[in-house]
C-alpha cells in the first residue's frame, strides 16, 4: 500500500492548498486495530500521524487519510460500556426531543450509531429511529435490540432508503464522527438532502480549543482526521447553506462542543454564545500559526518529562501497568515509545478488546479482575477522562499501595508541582 497516495494537498473543508505539517508523532499503526496473540508476528500497517493548519479556514487536520475501510468495517469501540455515556445521551436526547416540541412524530437519523446507545435514548423520548454506521458487528448488536441501523456509510444511497421508508428527518445526529470522515463535504450534501428545512444537524465533537489548552494530544490518531474550531466549523457550515445557532459545551473526552446547525432562514433562534465563543477563539490566537507551533513545544516537553518518571519507577524498582485501551492509550503509548518492559498489561473492561494486545506496542490488553489478583505499584490510565469512575471502582487498591497516575498532564498545574510523580498523579477522590 503506497502511503504517499494517502497525503493530503488540499483542506478537507476549503479546498486551500495545505502547508507541512506542525507537530508529526511519527509513523503509527492503526489506534483500534487491536491484535490477536497470532497476530503478533504479521506486519502491522501504519501511517505518518501529523498535523497541518489551514492557513485560509483554519481547520486543523491530518496530513494524510487512511482508507475508511480499513477502520471501521469491524469496530471495537463500544458507547454502551461506560455509565459515563450512557448517562449522557440518555440526557443528549432529552435535549433533541424539548428541541423538537412542536413535532408530534419526529425521525431521528444518527450517523455513526455504534451499538445503537443513543438511538435507545431518541427512542425512549418517543421519537422514529434510524441508525448508519460502517461496522458491521455493531449494526448487527443495534438490530438485535429492535434499534433500525443501516450497515453502510452515510452516503446518497442511504439518504435515498431513508428517505424512502421514513421522509425527511427532523433531527440528524453524528457525535465524534463528524471529526473521523475525510469527505466531509459529501457528508453535509447528503444531510442537506435528508433534513427537513426547519429541522437541525447536531454534532458532537473534542474541541480544539480544550486540546490547545489542556494538551490533549493524545485525541490525535488516524480516525480523527479534523481537530474543530468553530471558525472553521463556522465557515465550513456557511459554505453549504448551514448556520451554527447554538453551543453547549460538554464534559466528555476531556471537553467537546455540541453544535447545533440549521438551513440558512430556518427559524431556531442564534444563541449568544455562538458570537462569544468565535470571538474568544481570535483572541486566544487560533487563528495564527504561533498558537500551534507553541502547541507541538508542549507535547514534546510532556513527552520527556513522562519518560523521565517511567524511567524513575523502573529504575526504583517499580512495577507499571495501564488502565484503559482506547485509541487515545495507543497514541500515547506509541508516541512516548512505552514497552512491555515498561508496562506489563492494560486493563480494559470492555471483552471486546481483551486477550488482544495494543496496536505497535504489543502490551497484553486483561480485564480487571487480572489487576486485582496481580496489581502493580502503579497504574497509569490511559482512559483519564474516566479518571473518577475508574479510580472509585479500584480506589480500594491503594490501600495495597497502588498509586495512579496519568499519561499528561495539564500544563498550568505542573509548573508549580515539587516532582514529576505529583505533576502526573491522579488526586484521591
Amino acid at each position: 500500500m503506497e502511503i504517499d497516495a494517502f497525503k493530503k494537498k488540499l483542506c478537507r473543508y476549503c479546498d486551500s492548498l495545505l502547508p507541512e505539517s506542525f507537530l508529526d508523532l511519527g509513523s503509527m499503526p492503526l489506534a483500534n486495530n487491536l491484535p490477536r496473540k497470532e497476530d503478533l508476528d504479521k506486519k502491522e500497517f501504519e501511517c505518518p500521524l501529523s498535523l497541518v493548519h489551514c492557513p485560509s479556514c483554519h481547520l486543523i487536520q491530518l496530513s494524510h487519510a487512511v482508507p475508511a475501510d480499513l477502520m471501521f468495517s469491524h469496530y471495537l469501540y463500544v458507547s454502551s460500556t461506560t455509565k459515563t455515556f450512557r448517562e449522557h445521551f440518555a440526557a443528549y436526547a432529552k435535549d433533541v426531543r424539548g428541541r423538537l416540541k412542536n413535532e408530534k412524530d419526529p425521525l431521528a437519523v444518527d450517523i455513526g450509531s455504534n451499538d445503537g446507545l443513543l438511538l435507545s435514548c431518541y427512542q425512549n423520548e418517543g421519537m422514529r429511529i434510524v441508525g448508519v454506521d460502517p461496522a458491521a458487528n455493531l449494526c448487527k448488536e443495534a438490530n438485535e435490540k429492535g434499534l433500525t441501523t443501516l450497515n453502510r456509510y452515510f452516503d446518497e444511497e442511504s439518504v435515498n432508503l431513508i428517505l424512502k421508508d421514513f421522509g425527511k428527518a427532523h433531527v440528524i445526529s453524528g457525535n465524534n464522527v463528524f471529526a473521523h470522515i475525510d469527505d466531509i463535504q459529501s457528508v453535509i450534501k447528503n444531510v442537506d438532502k435528508l433534513l427537513d428545512d426547519q429541522g437541525f444537524f447536531v454534532i458532537e465533537f473534542p474541541y480544539l480549543g480544550t486540546m490547545l489548552e489542556e494538551l490533549l494530544f493524545d485525541m490525535i490518531y488516524h480516525e480523527h482526521v479534523s481537530y474543530i474550531g468553530l471558525h472553521a466549523l463556522s465557515h465550513f457550515a456557511g459554505k453549504f447553506g448551514f448556520e451554527i445557532f447554538d453551543i453547549l459545551p460538554v464534559a466528555s473526552h476531556g471537553g467537546s462542543f455540541r453544535v447545533f446547525m440549521q438551513k440558512k432562514g430556518a427559524s431556531h433562534p442564534k444563541a449568544k454564545i455562538v458570537d462569544e465563543f468565535l470571538t474568544a477563539e481570535k483572541n486566544k490566537g487560533y487563528l495564527t500559526a504561533e498558537a500551534y507551533q507553541a502547541f507541538a513545544g508542549r507535547v514534546l516537553k510532556v513527552k520527556e518529562d513522562f519518560m523521565q518518571l517511567v524511567s524513575e519507577l523502573k529504575a526504583a524498582g517499580k512495577s507499571i501497568s495501564g488502565y484503559g485501551a482506547p485509541a487515545k492509550a495507543s497514541t500515547i503509548i506509541n508516541f512516548y515509545g512505552l514497552t512491555p518492559d515498561q508496562v506489563d498489561y492494560v486493563v480494559d473492561d470492555n471483552p471486546l478488546k481483551q486477550n488482544r494486545y495494543i496496536p505497535g506496542a504489543h502490551i497484553p490488553i486483561v480485564p480487571s479482575s487480572h489487576l486485582e489478583a496481580h496489581p502493580t505499584d502503579y497504574v497509569v490510565i490511559f482512559a483519564w477522562n474516566f479518571a473518577k469512575e475508574i479510580t472509585q471502582k479500584i480506589g480500594h487498591l491503594r490501600q495495597k499501595g497502588v498509586q495512579f497516575i496519568i499519561p499528561l498532564f495539564n500544563p498550568r498545574q505542573a509548573q508549580s508541582t515539587e516532582s514529576l510523580q505529583k505533576a502526573f498523579e491522579v488526586a484521591a477522590s
